[in-house]
């Protein structure tokens, strides 16, 4: 018996272990592409960092999105929390068929929006205004006083990384996915106030690479 709960124990959190591994992955590749990376200046004055890979969006006529992935915020003290697992779902009508699979960050420009999904979860474009932000080493403050938008949304498909609408898009906190890696209970509030301990070292490392690029963005 002991070994079985054992085994449903580490189970439990495979999924999520693997949404980690994948979000990492996406940081990765993005930052490490000097001309499509998020600019350095909205990274170091972001308040809030979201990667949700494999985006799965489909449809015939009537479309719709689905994605699975982390979000950081930012203390006080400029450091970046523990990530938490969070849902990105939208629907869209129009003439359209196909499968598609995109990589989705959403960088917060506002506390607002940090406030929203701490609550739960917010629409795109309703509780806060997105727009598709700019990329590269070009892209200065100017930039933001064009847009206005309180986060920038940016993905990446068939290996291109540009600005991307997701009006509509609901992003909310995925409670049964926190449960599993961080036990019954924890709130989100709780994970980016530091209020959990023995985080798994494939969450943490989320955590971690992004703390590494926007040390090197201050640069």
């Amino acid at each position: 018996m002991f070994c079985l709960c054992t085994a449903g124990a580490a189970g439990a959190g495979e999924n999520e272990f693997k949404r980690a591994r994948e979000a990492v992955r996406v940081l990765d590749e993005i930052m490490q592409a000097p001309d499509r990376r998020v600019p350095s200046n909205l990274l170091r004055e972001a308040h809030a960092i979201a990667v949700i890979p494999d985006v799965i969006k489909a449809g015939l006529l009537v479309g719709g999105r689905r994605g699975h992935g982390l979000i950081v915020v930012k203390a006080p003290d400029g450091t970046w929390s523990n990530p938490s697992f969070v849902t990105l779902t939208g629907g869209s009508i129009g003439f359209q068929a196909g499968v598609q699979s995109t990589d989705v960050v959403l960088v917060f420009r506002s506390q607002r929006g940090v406030d929203s999904i701490v609550h739960g979860k917010f629409t795109l474009g309703g509780d806060a205004s997105v727009a598709a932000g700019p990329v590269g080493r070009s892209a200065q403050a100017s930039t933001d006083a064009q847009l206005k938008a309180e986060i920038y949304s940016y993905s990446r498909a068939r290996g291109l990384f540009a600005g991307v609408a997701l009006d509509g898009s609901v992003l909310a906190i995925d409670h049964d996915a926190n449960q599993a890696v961080f036990g019954d209970g924890v709130t989100p509030r709780r994970i980016f106030e530091g209020g959990v301990g023995n985080v798994p070292e494939v969450v943490v490392d989320f955590r971690d690479r992004l703390e590494e690029y926007t040390a090197q963005s201050a640069d």
